[in-house]
């Protein structure tokens, strides 16, 4: 398969803001892949290649000296062979044979194919939100059902392979796909509530448990191999030897638990986020502890829990953890939020008893209550500081996530809450991922999550989704989130006067 085809399609993509159109498009190409082509092509379409980061900078690929190709010849497969010996280039002369394999590559890419591969390769065309049009893609060009897709998507936690399985082999191979300890799968996500009373009413037979202000961690345990990861499923293993301890000697032979983590004080009350955080990239044990606190368990001596409902997965939690589940109960939910705020913690969730696990999925399953309106937002740009905050990128733009696989919807700015050190973070960090600046303005890939307090939204033509956020203050960046776990624009909506929900 062309280079140049995959260029296309993805053009078409971005041009088009309709679900089905991006669904037709993908769908089209895919089915056009040969067996060879699929995986790469998947990956080059989801804007990251297989190999992960390849190592080439902005300013090596932008200074490069290889002229264009006059026309398309480059293929997929020879791309992709390419940028697996660039990915495995290293050790004495590494750099300049690294110059020479992006030259080769460059040197075969027509001048489109060129600015495409630059943007592949910097993260300019990383967009996580086109993954659930992806799954759309791969289902309509593989003629399977979609909830297969989904399904093998969860559990293998990546989109190339679960490509391959459904255009070589259908829904069989689909369905090989198995919960496998060591494995991350992805975490299933939770709505906002609009308040307890209506979570509850909604949901029926619940549990409730605290919602606590740490950082997710899904932890994997096989005999004495125990392995930690993110909600993003990046394994921190090595950074949390306390809960591998921990871990080690729960009173089970396998295991695979979801649950949060955070550092506390003296008190009992967590410590902020920032400081749990700052452990997942620390590797000495005298640094701040974390404790874990577990809410499900997928998995329980050799038995997958997945399909099975809340109440009995709760039974083998409890079974499993002991004293590490995290605090809640069936009963007295408004005495529990109470409880929860007053210990320092967010507010709580609210889970139906009934439900299965729907890794990667955002349903109504799962509810979250918080007293606050929150919503996590893309950094889309931010603008140069006056006054006191003169040489400091102050002023973010801020974007939600476009559920149609889209870029970010701008839905306002705000340049209140930051602290002075969080400036100087920000100026720093976001001009590392600058795409352009115009006047005072360094717009930046979408890279970065943020959280935002705000107090509501309201009817706006000034923005392209027709909303904006009210009083919008930061609370805190989210390096534990990506673009794909942003909220949509559906849920800046849901806060206009007379909308269904908050965000959470």
């Amino acid at each position: 398969m062309l280079l140049a085809d995959v260029v296309t399609t993805s053009a078409a993509v971005a041009a088009t803001r309709s679900r089905l159109a991006k669904v037709k498009a993908l769908a089209g190409l895919l089915g056009q892949a040969g067996p060879e082509a699929v995986e790469p092509a998947v990956a080059f379409l989801a804007g990251a290649p297989r190999q992960g980061r390849t190592g080439a900078g902005w300013r090596t690929l932008y200074d490069l000296d290889a002229p264009p190709a006059a026309e398309p010849g480059l293929t997929v497969e020879r791309t992709d062979e390419l940028l697996e010996k660039l990915t495995r280039t290293s050790g004495k002369g590494s750099v300049q044979k690294r110059v020479d394999l992006l030259t080769e590559l460059f040197g075969a890419a027509t001048r489109e194919e060129q600015e495409f591969l630059r943007r592949l390769m910097t993260g300019e065309l990383r967009q996580g939100a086109l993954e659930g049009v992806m799954l759309d893609a791969i289902a309509s060009a593989a003629q399977v059902p979609g909830e297969a897709v989904r399904r093998a998507f969860m559990l293998s936690g990546r989109l190339p392979v679960t490509a391959v399985a459904a255009l070589t082999g259908g829904e069989a191979a689909l369905a090989e796909f198995r919960l496998e300890v060591g494995r991350p799968v992805r975490p299933m996500l939770a709505s906002p509530a609009e308040s307890l009373r209506t979570a509850l009413d909604e949901l029926g037979d619940v549990v409730v448990e605290y919602k606590m202000d740490g950082a997710r961690i899904q932890v994997h345990k096989n005999g004495d191999d125990v392995r930690v990861f993110t909600r993003t499923l990046r394994e921190i293993t090595a950074s949390v030897p306390e809960l591998v301890e921990l871990v080690r000697e729960l009173p089970c032979r396998t295991v695979v638990l979801d649950g949060e983590t955070l550092a506390l004080k003296d008190d009992g009350k967590p410590r902020s986020f920032q400081e749990t955080m700052s452990r997942f990239g620390a590797t000495n044990q005298r640094e701040l502890l974390l404790r874990p606190y577990f809410f499900d368990c997928l998995h329980l001596n050799g038995i997958d829990l997945l399909d099975v409902p809340l109440r009995e997965r709760n039974k083998a939690l409890h079974e499993a953890v002991g004293e590490h589940v995290i605090p809640g109960g069936t009963q007295n939910a408004e005495q529990i939020l109470t409880d929860s705020l007053d210990a320092g913690h967010e507010g709580v969730m609210v889970k139906a008893l009934d439900s299965i696990y729907a890794a990667g999925r955002r349903g109504r399953a799962w509810q979250k209550v918080k007293p606050e309106h929150t919503l996590d937002l893309v950094v889309l740009a931010a603008e140069w500081g006056h006054g006191r905050r003169t040489g400091y990128l102050s002023n973010l733009h801020l974007g939600a996530r476009d559920p149609d696989g889209g870029p970010p919807i701008m839905v306002g700015k705000t340049f209140k809450g930051m602290t002075d050190e969080l400036l100087a973070w920000q100026t720093r960090e976001l001009q590392a991922i600058e795409s352009h600046r115009e006047d005072y303005v360094v717009h930046v890939r979408p890279e970065f999550v943020v959280e935002i307090e705000l107090d509501g939204a309201q009817v706006s033509p000034r923005y392209p989704g027709g909303v904006a956020l009210r009083f919008a203050r930061v609370l805190r960046y989210r390096p534990d989130k990506d673009p794909a776990d942003a909220d949509t624009i559906d849920a800046v909506r849901a806060l206009l006067p007379g909308g269904n929900a908050g965000p959470g």
